[in-house]
Order: structure tokens, then sequence, then C-alpha cells
């Protein structure tokens, strides 16, 4: 058999879940009215779209979307973007929210999300469930990872990424592996992570993302669902639980797709989810965006072109070193090094640099904005200055990061709430 027909096989027989219930606290304000893998990213996508073209791209078009937290806006985009597969043709993206399948509870944890779709999971017969966390930032090609996980002779597979130990103190599952990359060692969230035997300033960090053989799967979440004292989470029950008894290996994350070097960001607080976005912005980012061969699909509606508009000396409508998005005008006034998402208006004499304005944002005459990250919808009032004086900017009521990141919301300005 080819190595091609292989593969396919293999995307075939598997079922993607992703995760994206996530409440995403760390971002604050950002996720008081969206769920973390619906928040923005990029210009023009949102943070659920990586996962989801991922699948695409590998192969995999049989992929259930579970969600729970605020998930008006997600369940929206999900349906716009991604409502067009057919499922006579065997492929299909589908929301899964929380309709207390096998209990009266929400969702209690990750395992029990996958455990209260099991019958859904059942009745697309596959022999492999592939779960994804819906909330990371990154391109990879799922088929290496299914491969690897078929010819280990694995229960189940964990993708891991070798990550700082100050980064992942208190926020990654750490593993342990043996030198065939058998896990004989987890803890999920450890305020000292284990380094790895090859550098001691770095550890095996989970990405969230398991391969599970599809009878192992139901035969664990069912024990888990019957153990009283089970946090039913993968990482706090299941794995600790199994790997001293099956075959548990882990999958290292190393090359990204087109032979790239491993991408993977977690923009799970205010300054992650700012220095993601500033990236891109590099010549030659570590994302790349604009590989026609692994395209980041999404949902955008039809917008007229960025237009930029007057050159006078003092009134030039300029931006250098930045993304703009369909529909934004900047008129006479200059950005620099900023990330601009759909329909943003910037005004007259008014400076944005070093910032990132979510959709619909209006930036009002004689502004000058720096650091700072606006909420779609923020109308910024004329001659207001963001991001120069972090005790005004608190004493207005913005949010300031631990790195000087001004966060700006519609709340904050005394408008009316609930954009998304």
């Amino acid at each position: 058999m080819s190595n091609v027909r292989y593969i396919s096989n293999l995307t075939r027989d598997t079922y993607a879940l992703i995760l994206a219930g996530g409440r995403g606290s760390r971002l604050y304000e950002l996720t008081d009215w969206r769920a973390k893998p619906a928040l923005y990213f990029g210009g023009k996508y949102r943070i659920i779209d990586f996962p989801l073209s991922n699948c695409i791209n590998s192969g995999i078009r049989r992929v259930g979307v579970v969600t729970q937290y605020k998930s008006h806006s997600l369940i929206r985009h999900v349906t716009r973007g991604w409502g067009h597969f057919k499922k006579e043709l065997g492929e299909s993206v589908e929301i899964l929210p929380a309709s207390q399948q096998t209990s009266g509870n929400w969702y209690q944890g990750t395992a029990d999300a996958v455990f209260q779709n099991i019958d859904i999971i059942r009745h697309e017969i596959p022999k492999y469930v592939m779960i994804l966390s819906g909330d990371h930032i990154y391109r990879m090609d799922y088929a290496g990872l299914l491969a690897a996980h078929a010819e280990s002779g694995a229960d189940m597979t964990v993708c891991c990424l070798e990550t700082p130990i100050a980064e992942a103190a208190d926020a990654f599952g750490v593993m342990e592996v043996d030198s065939s990359n058998r896990v004989i060692g987890f803890e999920e969230k450890p305020a000292q992570p284990k380094p790895t035997p090859n550098d001691p300033e770095k550890c095996l960090a989970s990405m969230g993302n398991y391969v599970f053989n599809t009878k192992f799967l139901f035969e664990q979440l069912r024990k888990d669902a019957n153990n009283e004292n089970s946090d039913r989470d993968f990482g706090k029950d299941i794995i600790p639980a199994i790997i001293k008894t099956h075959n548990v290996f882990a999958f290292p994350f190393t090359t990204s797709v087109s032979d790239e070097p491993a991408y993977w960001r977690d923009v799970g607080t205010l300054d992650s989810f700012f220095q993601a976005n500033m990236e891109l912005l590099s010549p030659s980012p570590a994302l790349n965006l604009y590989d026609a061969k692994w395209p980041i699909w999404t949902y955008q509606e039809q917008l007229p072109p960025a237009k930029f508009v007057f050159d006078d000396d003092n009134r030039r409508g300029m931006a250098v070193d930045s993304i703009i998005s369909g529909g934004c005008i900047i008129s006479g006034a200059k950005v620099k090094r900023s990330v601009l998402f759909d329909e943003v208006r910037v005004c007259s004499y008014s400076l944005v640099k070093d910032s990132v304005l979510l959709p619909d944002v209006v930036v009002l005459k004689n502004c000058k904005i720096q650091n700072a990250i606006l909420d779609r919808g923020c109308i910024i009032p004329e001659g207001m200055v963001i991001g120069y004086n972090h005790d005004h900017d608190r004493a207005r009521g913005f949010r300031v990061s631990e790195k000087g990141i001004t966060l700006v919301t519609r709340k904050m300005l005394g408008l009316a709430v609930g954009f998304e």
C-alpha cells in the first residue's frame, strides 16, 4: 500500500473532537462576551480556525466542536464559516453544545465533555478519536501524529512540545518519557516541572492534543465516569491512571507544515495574546499565514478593500509594518507596527502604534495610542491618549497587564456592551 493511501485510510478512520468550551479567564474582559476559542487573532481569524483548518488540511473531514462557555459568537462563526460540509459525502463539522446527554450536569471537565458525546462519536464508527484543544495557535499536519500512533501500537498518544520550565510551571501538563517515547510519568500543571534529560531548562509539555483507539477511549471514559473522586479531566485523571498499565506514547511536535520549525502559542493571557499578534508583523514571521498549501480557513464578510486617504505632510493616511484588514479606512492618520481587524477607522491626526485593534474600532481625531488592545466596537473619543501613562489608564478604568499592555473595552468607555 502506498504511503499516501495509508495516510488517507488513517485520516478517513478518524473522528476529531475539538474542545472549545474554554472560559479564558486570564484574558479578563476580552472573554466577558466570548469563549476563548472565539477570540480574534491575526487580523481576520478566530482561534478556533487553527485546529479546524489543521483537521481539514490533514484530511480529517469528520469534526465535532464541543462548546459550553458563552458560546454564541463561537457557534455563529463555526456555522457561517464551516457549515458547508456535506454529511452525505462523509464529511461534517458539527457543533456539540453541552446538552446534558448522560447526566443533569454541564461538562465537568475535558474527559466528561467527551464522555457526554460518546453516543455521537459511536455513531461515526471511527477507528481512532483525536481530541484537540480549541484554544491554541499553530499549524500542524495531524497525519504524522496518526501514523505514529498506529505504528507504535499505542492505546493513546499525547502530542507534546519542549517548553521552557518557567513557562510550563502551573500552566501545562508535563510528562516524562523513556528512550522509545513511552510516557512513564505525567503531572498536570506542576509548580516545578521535571526537566528533560537533555536540557535542564526545558520540559516536555502536553499540547492538549490526544489520539485514542476508540474502544480503549470508551472504556476509560466509562471507568472515569464511575469514579466519584475524579475531576473528569484527561490530564488530572485519565493519563496518570493509564500510563503504568497501558501503552501511552508521546509524539514530539518538532515541525509544522512545509518543514517549518514547530510553532505553537497558548494565547491565554493578555500579554501572550498581544505578543503573538505582534510576532506576525515580522518580515518572516514564525507563523506563516501566507502558505497557499496549508491555508487557514475562516468566515469573512464581503468587505471593501482597505483604504488610505490624504497625503498632506501633517495629515497623511499611512501604515507601516502593519496588518490592515478589509474595510479599514486610515484617514489622515498614521499606523505603525499594529494589527487592525475588519472595518477599523482611524481618523485624522491620530497615531496608532504597537497595538491590536479588533473589528469595528473607531479612533477619532487627534488620538495617541500605543501598546494597547482595543476590543471590538470601541469608539475612542477625540484627543484621548492611551498607553503612554499607565496611572492615567488605570484611573479611566482601563486594565493594564503585567507587561504594560493597556486593554480597553466598550464597557470601560461607557458604551453599550454585548459585542462579541
